[in-house]
């Protein structure tokens, strides 16, 4: 039974970040880093691995055609996308969500 009721609450998480109703979310992360967004991908949410960082324009471009119009992606990635200042930022349906780098510990 607790298994059932901790199946709605994820799903009821689920649609709140991303559901059809509201709005679809991806998070977008370097392949390589294995830490980030770990708690998202483990509730079933869509996190989505990009092996090369060179190919970050591309994944957004193919998410969006994917009707998605929210992304949340790392510092470290988006440093390398292009069309993130020059094309995302002037469109009012898209929205993306630049994380701030990491900090080491210690630092």
């Amino acid at each position: 039974m607790f298994e059932f009721e901790f199946g709605i609450k994820i799903t009821k998480i689920h649609k709140l970040l991303m559901g059809d109703e509201i709005m679809k979310v991806s998070w977008i992360k370097f392949a390589k880093d294995k830490k980030s967004f770990r708690i998202f991908k483990s509730l079933g949410l869509d996190v989505f691995d990009v092996e090369n960082p060179d190919d970050t324009d591309k994944k957004i471009a193919e998410l969006i055609n994917d009707n998605y119009s929210t992304f949340i992606i790392s510092n470290e990635l988006a440093s390398f996308s292009e069309d993130i200042i020059k094309k995302y930022n002037k469109l009012e349906d898209i929205n993306v969500v630049i994380l701030p780098p990491k900090r080491e510990m210690g630092v």
